[in-house]
């Protein structure tokens, strides 16, 4: 697997005021989202809380959504060099596959207002999303280890929706299963492919 970090894509250079302005914005939405939820605040009170105008916020975001992402990317970044550095260490893709779906799980779990709000507004989008998207490379190319013979492109697109959030929160809210719950009937799909 590549090790290149699949994000967002930046083709314009910054000047210094909107780099400190972009900054600003992540750091106040990420204070007033810990604060009242992610539901809670709006755009304008984003702009407010900043100082800026609303054309400044919506100049760096055009929306909740995309603001979200932006929030998300650092974390993202960190996981795929967690993930990239654990499989440079060759371990039994079986046993790196276990640890991914986990953490992926960990993951939607942890920042889960986030990408709900990322999510609502592009449907079927936040999986075709390259930040997202790598799961399935990386899910597929371990499984591809795992079985040479056989076309797992299927399997894999089937973990990989499942890693969803808003699977996993219907999972959690209808059906009461844990986070352990979840990452169990992951691997228990993937069990014959493991063994």
């Amino acid at each position: 697997m590549d090790d290149n970090i699949i994000l967002f894509p930046n083709d314009k250079p910054s000047r210094a005021d909107a780099v400190r302005n972009h900054e600003l914005l992540l750091e106040t939405a990420s204070r007033l989202f810990a604060q009242e939820g992610v539901d809670a605040v709006t755009m304008s009170a984003i702009a407010k809380a900043a100082g800026v105008g609303k054309g400044t916020l919506y100049r760096h975001f055009s929306d909740k959504a995309e603001l979200c992402h932006a929030l998300l990317d650092e974390a993202m970044r960190g996981f795929q060099e967690e993930t990239f550095a654990r499989l440079r260490q060759n371990n039994p893709p079986a046993q790196t596959l276990r640890w991914f779906v986990g953490q992926v799980v960990h993951y939607v779990t942890k920042h889960n207002a986030l990408l709900v709000e990322a999510a609502a507004s592009g449907g079927g989008e936040m999986l075709r999303h390259p930040a997202h998207s790598w799961w399935r490379q990386t899910i597929l190319a371990l499984l591809q280890r795992l079985c040479n013979q056989r076309d797992v492109s299927y399997l894999a697109d089937v973990i990989y929706v499942m890693l969803d959030v808003r699977v996993i929160n219907y999972q959690r809210e209808t059906h009461g299963y844990t986070v352990d719950d979840i990452v169990e009937g992951l691997l228990a799909v993937l069990e014959p492919f493991l063994s």
